[in-house]
């Protein structure tokens, strides 16, 4: 079965009739309050917040935020923001109450710094993997979008993206660019092994106090199975929390404060960084 977002670009794809019959199939509606209800477990607010919702489409899932009880740290406030105008048309004709953005998050993030407390992303990033034309790269659009949303997040801010990747080159290009833009990340897999296997990014912003731990990624998914931790920051830090100079990690960001600065350096492999034996 072939994936709408192979074919066309997400605004082409979800014109009128494909935003109304999205919004009115009542399958769709459980499948994605249920996928929103466990987003919003893992993000684990105490308290009422301010959420981007990424790919928010007619408001489907933004409604669940608003209606979070007081008990359970609701109720949210949320802007949304999607490439479809038609469906943030339905959205206006639903009445929902976040505020709408029409806009292409393969462009960025357009929010000043530090303005949400957290972001919910459903089945929306996996369309950032597809290129337009030639002239656009994946990459980039998964450059500008990452770094847009850690930008945008306050620091100890969390963000859960659920998403449906193409294979494991998809999953691997959509986590690396989330960690290469700066944040501590772990995939968690939802019904492994069955054809309803969902995926969620789970991505974290230091420097908060989340759970004791400086907003460590590994302290969001604390206890659970079947998540994959893929914050490096970690594993190549000193006592101080400092990157150890001469790690892989510092080697890279070194090269890359070179690039920005426009020189030439070698490309990144898997011997970058690696101990040389000794010779006799």
């Amino acid at each position: 079965m072939s994936r709408p977002e192979d074919t066309l670009s997400a605004d082409v794809h979800y014109n009128d009739s494909e935003a109304r019959k999205y919004t009115t199939s009542s399958r769709i509606q459980n499948i994605q309050a249920s996928m929103t209800n466990r987003a919003l477990e893992l993000l684990d607010l105490s308290s009422p917040s301010l959420i981007l919702d990424i790919g928010c489409g007619s408001g489907l899932s933004g409604e669940i935020l608003s209606s979070v009880p007081s008990d359970e740290g609701g109720p949210h406030v949320w802007i949304g923001m999607d490439v479809s105008a038609s469906m943030l048309d339905v959205a206006l004709q639903r009445d929902v109450e976040g505020d709408l953005l029409l806009a292409d998050i393969g462009q960025g993030v357009p929010f000043r710094a530090g303005t949400f407390d957290a972001a919910i992303s459903i089945s929306a990033i996996q369309w950032l993997c597809n290129a337009e034309s030639s002239e656009v790269s994946p990459q980039g659009r998964l450059s500008r979008f990452f770094n847009g949303l850690y930008a945008s997040l306050k620091r100890g801010g969390r963000a859960v993206c659920q998403f449906y990747p193409k294979n494991d080159e998809q999953k691997k290009m959509i986590t690396g660019a989330a960690v290469k833009a700066g944040f501590g990340a772990g995939l968690l897999e939802d019904d492994p092994q069955t054809k309803n296997v969902k995926y969620y990014l789970v991505l974290t912003v230091g420097g908060g106090n989340l759970e004791g731990n400086g907003g460590d990624i590994t302290g969001v998914v604390k206890g659970m199975e079947g998540v994959d931790v893929l914050d490096v920051r970690h594993s190549n830090k000193n006592g101080k929390g400092e990157i150890k100079k001469g790690s892989k990690a510092w080697i890279v960001k070194k090269k890359e404060q070179m690039e920005r600065k426009g020189k030439v350096v070698k490309a990144t492999s898997k011997y970058t960084g690696r101990k040389r034996r000794v010779a006799f």
